[in-house]
This record gives C-alpha cells, sequence and structure tokens, in this order.
C-alpha cells in the first residue's frame, strides 16, 4: 500500500493507548510490557496499546487505564463499537512480555512478562478477535512500529 503523504507519528509511552486512521503510524519500545496491534483491512481504522500489568482489579467505567491489559480491552471495544465494526473483523498482532531481569527474577512463579502474554491471548480469544502474529517472551527489549494505512508492524528485537 502507498504510504500517505501526510503521516501522523505517534509515539506510546508504558501505560498509554493510542487509536487513529490510515494516516497514523504508532511506535513503541517494549521490555515485559506488551503491546497489542489492532487494524481493520476495510476501514483502514486500528489502534496500539502498551500495558504494564494484567490487571488491577476494580475500576469505574470512566477510569479506563491503558496501564492493564484487560483495561485496554475495554478502550479497544469502545473504538470498534464507535466505528460500528465486529472485533473479527480486526487483525491483532502481540508484541512484548520480555525478560528484561532474567539474572535478578528467581521467583517460583511466571514473571510479569509471561502474565502480561498469558492476560493478552486470553482476551483476544475472549472477544473473539483473530490473532495474526506475535512475537513475546524471551528477553530484552522490541521496538514497534505499526503503519495504519497497511497494517504492517515493523519490529526489532534486541535480546539481553
Amino acid at each position: 500500500m502507498k504510504t500517505p503523504d501526510f503521516i501522523i507519528e505517534i509515539f506510546l509511552q508504558p501505560g498509554e493507548f493510542y487509536w487513529g486512521d490510515s494516516d497514523t503510524r504508532i511506535k513503541t519500545l517494549l521490555g515485559s510490557c506488551v503491546a497489542v496491534c489492532m487494524w481493520h483491512p476495510r476501514l483502514m481504522i486500528g489502534g496500539m496499546s502498551h500495558s504494564l500489568l494484567p490487571a488491577r482489579g476494580n475500576h469505574a467505567a470512566d477510569d479506563l487505564s491503558a496501564r492493564y491489559i484487560d483495561e485496554s480491552f475495554e478502550l479497544f471495544m469502545r473504538e470498534i463499537n464507535k466505528a460500528k465494526a465486529r472485533p473479527q473483523d480486526f487483525i491483532v498482532k502481540l508484541f512484548g512480555g520480555g525478560d528484561m531481569f532474567k539474572e535478578i527474577w528467581q521467583g517460583s512463579g511466571p514473571s510479569v512478562g509471561e502474565k502480561n502474554i498469558a492476560m493478552a491471548r486470553s482476551l483476544i480469544e475472549k472477544y473473539g478477535f483473530t490473532l495474526k502474529a506475535e512475537h513475546v517472551g524471551g528477553s530484552g527489549h522490541r521496538n514497534i512500529i505499526f503503519d495504519l494505512w497497511s497494517g504492517d508492524v515493523w519490529m526489532k528485537h534486541a535480546s539481553n
């Protein structure tokens, strides 16, 4: 697909969410956080979340935060409903959940990254999205670039 003449570039910090249309490029940098990228190929709309933790528990409906994966999916659903679209028509790509402190983490349970990956995968299935691609787990960080005019996601992974 042709790159638009004018591009809006957005850089997501941890805990942020952005939804846009075909003139948008979204970037982020991930460690143990996860990014969910959603794109509708016909409507040429979509967005990305950069979430730090699986869930926070109780929250008010008007107090949603993309810091939490479960709440970021609620933010996605708000945008999808505004567009009068269906979750199954979106292509989803999942990134991140890396183990940034493998040498330090000696816990007996799953790491934060592993918990984030599990939550994101369960919500993708729960809402009926199509998971097209993922690059999750392992160690190190990931640079993500998501072009909403094509649905392409570019990822560079640097291991620890």
